[in-house]
């Protein structure tokens, strides 16, 4: 799907994270029931879905031929940044024909070293017709990732990095709102989206598309805001 198509489908949309990570109930080892809940956000009304591995790429959409932006969660000893942080990362999510490849575009060291705009840069001239959502936490992330050609910013890493996890337990209102204002990009709000008033209101704020993962695919983490609400 070319880029305009894929605006034209996800603007004012929702868009599902449907992920499970070792050691999550819904985490099976040589299996995966993910493109199972992507199945159920699709016939909601979903635009895309957003997924880890390469796996649940292809099942994803083989099941529900929607977009799929795809990322791959891999640490790296001695440094933070997790997804997709490596060219190697990249290749694979291409091998698997995503449509969007989701990475780490914070302003910290990637591994082997390397800095964001170089990864960056490697990846346009090896892949130039490749779709990139910039996952960042800051506002200095997303002007910078934007200057280097992403093709969408979201603001997924809000709250979950050293810089800015004093941020509180909502979504980051204000970095959307800041970056729609000065970026001439798609704006993808995610993070601590918990609850459809939180969408609407990006939305309202000029996102193109809003990511809820936790919210609808993560039966642990729902059923303990609820514990946790009920105990308080």
């Amino acid at each position: 799907m070319d880029k305009k198509k894929l605006i034209e489908t996800i603007k004012g949309h929702l868009i599902v994270s449907c992920q499970a990570l070792p050691g999550e109930p819904l985490y099976l080892e040589n299996d995966t029931i993910m493109h199972l809940m992507a199945k159920a956000a699709a016939q909601a009304g979903a635009c895309a879905i957003r997924t880890n591995s390469v796996r649940d790429v292809i099942a994803i959409k083989k099941e529900t031929g929607l977009p799929v932006i795809g990322l791959i969660k891999k640490n790296y000893e001695g440094f933070e940044p997790f997804i997709t942080p490596t060219m190697d990362e990249i290749d694979q999510l291409v091998e698997a024909n995503t449509d969007v490849i989701a990475l780490d575009c914070t302003l910290r060291l990637h591994p082997g070293n390397v800095e964001i705009n170089d990864l960056i840069k490697q990846i346009k001239n090896k892949y130039p017709d490749i779709l990139l959502m910039a996952d960042i936490a800051s506002y200095e992330d997303g002007i910078n990732a934007w200057k280097n050609g992403v093709d969408f910013v979201g603001t997924t890493l809000s709250g979950y990095t050293e810089e800015t996890k004093n941020k509180g337990e909502g979504p980051d209102f204000e970095l959307v709102e800041r970056l729609v204002k000065d970026i001439d990009i798609p704006v993808i709000a995610e993070g601590k989206v918990h609850y459809p008033e939180q969408a609407k209101k990006m939305f309202a704020l000029g996102a193109t598309s809003v990511v809820v993962g936790g919210a609808i695919t993560r039966p642990l983490e729902i059923a303990t805001r609820f514990i946790k609400a009920i105990e308080e």
